[in-house]
């Protein structure tokens, strides 16, 4: 059943044709003061979702801390980009119930979520069933989820891994390249792939660093831009708005 979450991101996909999602890694902050004012800045900005989560020791005092916070300042949905089972709040509207589909350890792919799926429920966040593959370089998500990372040169796996996801019931698709990436964001030919294959939207995260680059995602076919370290280092309304601009750009082109 589609939940309020889910709901809003297709009536706004619909309004507005393509999104950016905000993802505020508190370790990645000098403090959570500063995590807290660029999620500000996002809504400010026009981001449509902010994403709360890390690969690594984002859970417990810290994590409710800066969600509680976060929801009381914004009026956007906050979801959770969990790193593992402790990366959950009652103080978020939704997570990323996400499979890690081409991970070689059975963990990361329907373990994690198994021990997880009561607390989900306990604390009424509603879960977003989503498809999480994982492309070169992979960056720390690829070390910490054993990935069998798909080739930037193999495109077609890429497309196969999300028609499979699609098929079996997921309702979002999410490829990621890793944080930071040296080479950059999954090839624009990859995105094209994927994008061919579905009907529920495609996500693309991992080394989108400039508007440019936004823009082109989207015009490959994303229907969103999932953007992180690029906010870490310049979080500011100006340059979050100018990253909006360029997501909605892409779709008119």
């Amino acid at each position: 059943m589609e939940g309020k979450v889910e709901r809003y991101i297709h009536e706004e996909l619909a309004v507005k044709k393509a999104l950016l999602f905000a993802l505020i890694d508190p370790l990645d902050y000098p403090s959570l003061d500063d995590a807290l004012k660029t999620a500000v800045n996002a809504e400010e900005g026009g981001a449509d979702v902010i994403l709360i989560g890390g690969s690594t020791g984002v859970q417990g005092e810290e994590l409710d801390l800066l969600t509680k916070q976060v929801k009381e300042k914004v009026s956007v949905p906050v979801v959770l980009f969990p790193g593992n089972i402790g990366t959950l709040t009652k103080y978020a509207d939704a997570v990323y119930f996400m499979s890690m589909l081409n991970s070689r350890n059975p963990y990361w792919i329907s373990e994690a979520q198994m021990l997880s799926a009561s607390v989900v429920k306990y604390y009424g966040i509603e879960p977003l069933p989503l498809a999480y593959i994982v492309v070169e370089p992979g960056g720390t998500v690829g070390f910490v989820g054993d990935a069998n990372k798909i080739p930037r040169n193999k495109p077609k796996l890429a497309g196969a891994y999300a028609l499979a996801a699609q098929y079996m019931g997921f309702r979002f698709v999410l490829t990621d390249a890793g944080s930071n990436p040296p080479q950059g964001h999954i090839p624009l030919e990859m995105v094209r792939a994927v994008a061919s294959q579905l009907s529920i939207p495609y996500i693309v995260g991992g080394g989108v660093r400039t508007p440019e680059e936004a823009k082109n995602v989207i015009k490959a076919g994303a229907d969103i831009v999932q953007i992180g370290t690029a906010f870490e280092k310049d979080g500011s309304v100006e340059r979050i708005r100018k990253m909006v601009e360029a997501v909605r750009e892409g779709k008119r082109c």
